[in-house]
């Protein structure tokens, strides 16, 4: 064998082996992995936990002439609340019966900011 290869041989037959890791390195890790978990769930799951629950109470109040927008973009009048259902009239004598999960919010139309600037001139 080749001299040098002889004396790694014998450097490595010293060492002993020893685990990278074991009991004491996961107990070292523990509470960096909880703190991550506390941020996420302070950051992600309870504020949509809360917009959730909001919205719950926005569709168990819902009531006859409340203005609403649905999912789909759709803005009009509520006419006819049912258990699962809500009727909206849009316009025009126009009626659409959506499903309540898919009435996003009240509506309320902002006033437009750029009319108050352009009077100022």
């Amino acid at each position: 064998m080749h001299p040098l290869f002889n004396a790694f041989l014998a450097q490595t037959a010293d060492a002993t082996p020893t685990a990278p890791g074991g009991p004491g390195a996961l107990l070292q890790q523990l509470p960096f992995f909880i703190a991550i978990a506390a941020v996420f769930y302070f950051v992600m799951i309870r504020p949509q936990q809360k917009q959730a629950k909001q919205h719950q109470g926005f569709l168990a109040g819902l009531a006859k002439g409340t203005e609403v927008v649905t999912q789909g973009g759709l803005i009009g009048t509520v006419v006819l609340v049912e258990d699962r259902t809500v009727t909206i009239d849009v316009g025009g004598g126009n009626k659409v019966r959506v499903l309540k999960a898919n009435v996003a919010g009240a509506w309320q139309e902002k006033p437009p900011a750029a009319a108050g600037k352009q009077e100022k001139k």
